[in-house]
C-alpha cells in the first residue's frame, strides 16, 4: 500500500468493493511503519489490537456509508486510549494505560477506524518541535536532520512519511498547524468546542483543541465530520449542529473575499515564505476571489499573552500529577512533602517545570492583575481585531510559520526563539477560531505552508478555499525523497 498515491475515497471504494480487507490494509499499514519509522521516530507505541480490530470491521462487513471503516488511523500520544498506553511523551505517565477512550477514540472506533498506534509529541503538547518528548525525538519527514515541529510532530511526520493517511493531533498554539506546515501537509484546527475535550490530556484548557493532519484537504475533511459534534461530557463542547465538512469542496471560489493581514508579511518571516504566499494570493486572485490587504494590529502581543494564559491554565491543569494517585512517583521519599517535591521535579522534563512555574507566577496573589488579568483583556483585543475584518471578509490567509523547518538542537537551548515560532498560529487559538495549514510550495528543498482561518464554526469556507488552492497545484504529488 503507497499511502502517497492513494486517498481516503478511493480506499474505502476499494474495501466495499471487496478488491481488498481491512485486516490486510492494517497489516500493510504496520509493515510499512516497521520499515519506515526507525528512521522517523514518530511512533511511541502500536496497538497490538488493530489487527483483532480490522477483523472485526470486515466480519462485521465495510459500511459504506462510513468511509473511514477499515481505515488505519494514528493518535496523538495525549488522547486518551482504552488498554493503550498514553503518555502525554512524559515521564510522568511512562506507564499510565487508560480505563476508557477519549470522545474522538470512541467517535473513530464507532466509524469503523482502526488505531493503529499512539504518536510522539513535545511533553504534554509544551513544544514546537518534539524535542521536549521524554522518549524520542522525532524527524522531519522531508530532512532527518530538522525538527517536525511540535507538539504534533509525530502526527504530521507519520503522515509526511507515508506511514498512515490520517492522524488526530491536537492545537494549543499551532501545534498541529505549525508541524502540518514544517512536513508539507494538511493540519486542520477546528473551532473550539466543535470537537470534543473530553479525554485529552489538558494543556490550556481555554485553548486546545482536537483536529487532523492529512496528506489531503478531503482527507482532513472525512476525518473532521466523524470526529465532530456536541459531547455532554465535555462542558466546553457546543451544542451546534455539524455540516458534511465536504459539501463545499469543488465549489467555486469566485467572489470569495480574503485578508492579508500586513502583520504577517512583516519582520522576522523569511522573504521567501513572504513571496510563496504573496504567489498563493495570485493564484486565489486568479481563481476569482479578491485579496485584500488589512490589519490586525494586536497581533505583536499574541505571544506574550499566550504564554501568560497557557501557562497559567497549564499549571493548573498539572496539579493533579503528584505521584499519589497515578503517574511517577519518586522513590526512596522520606515524608509526603517529599512524595509531591520529588514527584514532579523527577517526572516533569525542563519546559514543563518553565511553564509551570511561569503559571503559578501570574496567578499569584501579587501579579494576578499585572499579568494574567493584562493577558486576558489582550485575548479580548485580538479576538476583536478578527472580528472586525470578517464582517468584510470570509477568510483571512497568511504565512504558517515564519520559517521553514529549522534544525534538531538548534534552538532547544533558546525557549524565547522557540515561542516566537508560533506568532502566525497563536492568534487563532486565543480567539478559538477555525484554522488550516496547507502545502504552500518550498523554499531550499523545505516544505513551506499557507494559513486558512475563518470565523467561528465556518470550516466549510476553509475547505473550500483549501481545495481550491490544492488542485492548482501539485504539491500532493511531491513526495519526502521524490522530485521537489
Amino acid at each position: 500500500m503507497d499511502y502517497f498515491t492513494t486517498d481516503i475515497d478511493s480506499l474505502h471504494a476499494q474495501l466495499v468493493a471487496g478488491t481488498i480487507t481491512a485486516a490486510d490494509l492494517t497489516k500493510d499499514t504496520l509493515a510499512k511503519i516497521a520499515e519506515i519509522d526507525p528512521d522517523i521516530d514518530a511512533f511511541l507505541n502500536l496497538n497490538d489490537q488493530a489487527q483483532v480490530q480490522a477483523q472485526a470491521v470486515d466480519a462485521a462487513g465495510i459500511n459504506a456509508d462510513q468511509p473511514l471503516s477499515g481505515i488505519p488511523v494514528a493518535i496523538k500520544d495525549n488522547i486518551v486510549t482504552k488498554d493503550l498506553t498514553t503518555t502525554a511523551a512524559s515521564k510522568m505517565l511512562e506507564n499510565f494505560v487508560p480505563i476508557y477512550n477519549a470522545t474522538v477514540v470512541e467517535k473513530l472506533n464507532a466509524a469503523g477506524a482502526i488505531n493503529v498506534g499512539k504518536l510522539n509529541m513535545d511533553e504534554f503538547a509544551m513544544g514546537s518541535s518534539t524535542e521536549n518528548s521524554a522518549f524520542k525525538t522525532t524527524k522531519n519527514a522531508w530532512d532527518h536532520t530538522k525538527v517536525p515541529g511540535g507538539s504534533s510532530g509525530g502526527s504530521a511526520a507519520a503522515v509526511a512519511s507515508g506511514q498512515v493517511l490520517a492522524a488526530l493531533g491536537t492545537d494549543t498554539g499551532g501545534s498541529i498547524r505549525q508541524p502540518a506546515a514544517f512536513n508539507g501537509i494538511v493540519g486542520f484546527k477546528p473551532t473550539y468546542g466543535r470537537v470534543s475535550r473530553w479525554g485529552l490530556i489538558a494543556f490550556g484548557s481555554s485553548l486546545d483543541a482536537i483536529g487532523t493532519l492529512t496528506r489531503s484537504v478531503k482527507d482532513s475533511a472525512r476525518v473532521l465530520n466523524v470526529i465532530a459534534g456536541h459531547d455532554e461530557k465535555d462542558s466546553t463542547s457546543a451544542d451546534f449542529d455539524v455540516p458534511d465538512f465536504t459539501e463545499k469542496i469543488g465549489q467555486s471560489i469566485k467572489g470569495m473575499k480574503i485578508a492579508l493581514p500586513e502583520e504577517y508579511l512583516g519582520e522576522g518571516i523569511d522573504p521567501q515564505i513572504v513571496a510563496a504566499i504573496q504567489k498563493a494570493a495570485d493564484q486565489f486572485r486568479a481563481l476569482g476571489a479578491t485579496v485584500d490587504t488589512v490589519s490586525l494590529p494586536h497581533t505583536k502581543y499574541a505571544v506574550p499573552a499566550y504564554y501568560i494564559i497557557a501557562s497559567s491554565e497549564a499549571s493548573s491543569n498539572l496539579q493533579r500529577f503528584d505521584g499519589i494517585r497515578y503517574g511517577f512517583r519518586a522513590k526512596d521519599v522520606k515524608n509526603l512533602t517529599d512524595v509531591y517535591v520529588r514527584s514532579r521535579s523527577e517526572g516533569f522534563g525542563p519546559e514543563v517545570k518553565r511553564r509551570i512555574m511561569l503559571g503559578t507566577f501570574s496567578l499569584s496573589a501579587g501579579f494576578y492583575d499585572a499579568y494574567f488579568k493584562k493577558a486576558a483583556q489582550v485575548r479580548t483585543l485580538i479576538t476583536e481585531d478578527f472580528n472586525q475584518v470578517f464582517e468584510n471578509y470570509d477568510l483571512v490567509m497568511g504565512p504558517t510559520t515564519p520559517t521553514t523547518a529549522f534544525g534538531i538542537g538548534e534552538k532547544v537551548t533558546d525557549p524565547l526563539t522557540m515561542y516566537m515560532n508560533d506568532i502566525l498560529t497563536i492568534p487563532v487559538n486565543l480567539a478559538g477560531l477555525p484554522a488550516a495549514s496547507i502545502p504552500a510550495g518550498f523554499v531550499d528543498k523545505m516544505p513551506v505552508g499557507l494559513q486558512l482561518i475563518a470565523k467561528h464554526f465556518d470550516e466549510s469556507t476553509i475547505y473550500q478555499a483549501a481545495d481550491a488552492f490544492e488542485s492548482q497545484n501539485d504539491y500532493l504529488d511531491l513526495i519526502p525523497g521524490g522530485a521537489r
